[in-house]
């Protein structure tokens, strides 16, 4: 019992002078003898304040971060999202583009020959029996395609038709060394055969059957076309010839032509449903870039040149010897 009225006399001794100097603080004011101590008192628990908030902020801000750890996560997995559908849509709208501008070749060149075509897309590359190098296309019977008709792109010849279901049919490609077709060199009636020799299509073999025939680099190759155009129709720009191979006492000559299509990397197509009335020749071979004109043709023209000049200077001549 004496020490709990000692403790509760000191309490309120305590709180009697803690309540006088308070007093005398306020009624002092700026002039208050208790102005040091109370900004001694100020800079103690102010330290001590920013003391305890330096502690207790990396805490909050953890638990904060925590809390808004899913909605950040959402946002990113929508801009990932998004991000993905723009580069698809971008995707696909390069690829329509190159899909017009390969259509647009395709319906030029059936437009200048006189071509009725059945417009297609490969859409798978396969082999099939006793061939080695074709492609499907997703047109068939139901679209007026049938077998041993000829097929061709913007660039040129593809293949022929082998194979007819009701709405997918297979196309034996020019580059299988199964496959030929009757071939002419351009501006002539020279006319030789063509055959794949595999190599992914980058070359093919063209057989001159006159082994006198002129023929140099750079001579273009068209189709010769077949009876009633079947499996071949006149006129469709073949290849290019790069080289020709010395073959002294054959009776045929050979070169090899760089194909105009590229059957490595087939997309749309046409398959001609009816040939022209007429033969296109030469009418939808490509320009010939500058400088890689045949020396055949360039030589014919600076003859052609010269011959002209000798004219015009013996003209001159006679009329500077005229009276």
């Amino acid at each position: 019992m004496r020490d709990t009225r000692r403790a509760r006399m000191s309490l309120g001794m305590l709180l009697a002078a803690a309540l006088v100097l308070m007093t005398v603080d306020h009624r002092a004011g700026a002039n208050s003898p208790l102005s040091p101590l109370r900004g001694a008192g100020a800079e103690l628990f102010g330290a001590a304040e920013n003391f305890g908030s330096g502690l207790v902020r990396p805490v909050g801000h953890f638990f904060e971060t925590m809390a808004a750890a899913p909605d950040a996560q959402r946002r990113i997995d929508v801009l990932r999202a998004e991000n993905q559908r723009l580069r698809r849509d971008l995707t696909a709208q390069a690829l329509d583009r190159e899909h017009s501008l390969e259509l647009k070749r395709l319906l030029n060149v059936a437009g200048v020959a006189g071509y009725r075509l059945v417009t297609a897309q490969v859409i798978a590359r396969r082999g099939t029996p006793g061939f080695e190098e074709a492609v499907q296309l997703d047109v068939g019977s139901a679209d007026g395609v049938r077998s041993e008709m000829t097929v061709l792109n913007g660039d040129g010849l593809v293949g022929r038709v082998v194979q007819v279901g009701t709405s997918t049919s297979t196309v034996v490609l020019l580059s299988d060394p199964a496959s030929a077709a009757g071939a002419r060199l351009e501006g002539s009636n020279e006319i030789g055969l063509v055959h794949g020799i595999g190599q992914n299509g980058r070359l093919l073999r063209f057989r001159l059957l006159d082994s006198s025939a002129q023929i140099v680099p750079g001579r273009r190759i068209v189709s010769f076309g077949s009876q009633r155009g079947a499996p071949y129709v006149a006129g469709v720009p073949i290849g290019v010839v790069e080289h020709v191979e010395a073959t002294p006492g054959e009776l045929t000559r050979i070169a090899y032509a760089r194909p105009y299509a590229d059957l490595t990397a087939l997309d749309v197509v046409g398959v001609v449903v009816q040939a022209p009335r007429r033969n296109p020749r030469d009418a939808v071979l490509p320009g010939v870039p500058d400088g890689k004109r045949p020396r055949e043709d360039a030589s014919r023209e600076h003859a052609e040149a010269s011959g002209e000049d000798g004219a015009r200077e013996s003209a001159a001549g006679e009329a500077e010897g005229e009276p």
